[in-house]
């Protein structure tokens, strides 16, 4: 993530996440990089519907489409970038083939992601599948396109 800080400074730009599956591993990638206090400003991991809600994810979004669908890695974007006043909010969301007694519904093993910017009112999004067994190599996977994706915003 070293050239996504990097961007993220040339550009005087800011970021905050909402994460759940990855449980914070886009902020972690992020602060791993020296100087990223300069650019992250908040982050969250909303494991739970009842904090997505709280960070500002309407309930009847997710009552509509579940918290596994776009909609709601959408508002995930969006309000993160509101509540920390950042210019880039990442929402992510999806499930790593674990049974989610609290949400039954939702493709297994499909992860969304949105990137909403600011200046232009604009979201970037996109789906993926997982492809492993082991969680944290998904995790990985999924980070990885995160910052191919924020690279190509970043560059226009």
């Amino acid at each position: 993530m070293e050239d996504v800080v990097n961007k993220l400074k040339e550009n005087y730009y800011t970021i905050a996440t909402m994460e759940s599956c990855t449980g914070g591993g886009v902020a972690n990638a992020i602060t791993n990089i020296p100087g990223a206090s300069e650019v992250l400003r908040f982050s969250a991991v909303t494991y739970s519907n009842e904090y997505k809600i709280k960070m500002g994810v309407n309930a009847e979004t997710i009552d509509k489409y579940s918290v596994y669908s776009m909609e709601v890695a959408r508002e995930m974007s969006k309000a993160i970038s509101d509540f920390s006043a950042s210019d880039i909010g990442v929402g992510v969301t999806g499930k790593m083939g674990v049974l989610d007694p609290a949400n039954p519904y939702g493709d297994d093993n499909t992860i969304y992601v949105s990137i909403y910017v600011k200046d232009d009112d604009t979201y970037h999004t996109f789906k993926m599948n997982t492809k492993y067994e082991e969680r944290k190599k998904n995790k990985d996977l999924i980070i990885k396109r995160i910052r191919k994706e924020l690279l190509s915003i970043l560059n226009y």
